[in-house]
């Protein structure tokens, strides 16, 4: 089973040294602090969000915004201290969080799947066109790389979420892969973002997982 804390160490160091990384295991049980809920929420999905809080205050802790509450949004989104922007990921065995000053950095994201390939059947509302002929011409595992590319447009709409408070698809973002890293850009204006407008982001496998990190400069 991977270690929760090991993959914090390895996003830690894919993210800015000004970034702060928590953890936990949601197969744990952790308390939830007042502020913090999930009305409704079957007892596995209630121990997920539990666990994404714990991390979430793990690393405002570590920051020095103190041992607060991480509230939820209308929008379901975290809600973060003035001045910190950060952000949550959790697969059914790791959880981690990761938060920066916006003075640094105006949005961050992590994103952390298992690693294991995309069903073919999601590449259509996953992936577009110029992605799927990218795909067409690689060697090797296509299912691991379309998953990577998912996880990829899921960090990047993390790290921009911030800045636009806007649901938009996965058609929006385009995604170039590199060994190790990959860049996310905008096919369309979301405003802030023109089309066009790039986020930088990096990947890597470990400990079964995909692993996803992207940052937006102030």
């Amino acid at each position: 089973m991977p270690d929760p804390e090991m993959l914090a160490d390895v996003a830690r160091h894919m993210l800015p040294t000004t970034a702060v990384v928590g953890w936990a295991d949601p197969r744990e049980n952790y308390p939830l602090l007042a502020g913090e809920a999930l009305p409704g929420a079957v007892p596995s999905r209630l121990r997920e969000f539990a666990a994404g809080r714990h991390a979430a205050r793990m690393a405002l802790n570590r920051i020095g915004a103190g041992l607060i509450a991480v509230p939820m949004a209308d929008d379901r989104a975290p809600i973060w201290p003035v001045g910190i922007t950060g952000t949550i990921t959790h697969t059914r065995s790791a959880c981690l969080a990761a938060v920066v000053r916006v003075g640094a950095f105006a949005g961050i994201g992590i994103d952390l799947e298992e690693d294991t390939p995309l069903d073919r059947d999601l590449w259509d509302d996953v992936l577009g066109p110029e992605e799927q002929l990218w795909l067409a011409r690689q060697d090797g595992d296509r299912g691991g790389l379309s998953k990577r590319m998912f996880s990829a447009k899921e960090a990047a709409y993390k790290a921009q979420y911030a800045q636009s408070r806007t649901v938009f698809g996965f058609d929006v973002i385009a995604i170039a892969l590199t060994e190790t890293r990959f860049t996310a850009t905008f096919r369309q204006e979301i405003a802030p973002f023109a089309e066009g407008y790039v986020i930088h982001g990096q990947h890597a496998l470990v400990q079964g997982h995909i692993l996803t990190t992207a940052t937006l400069p102030a």
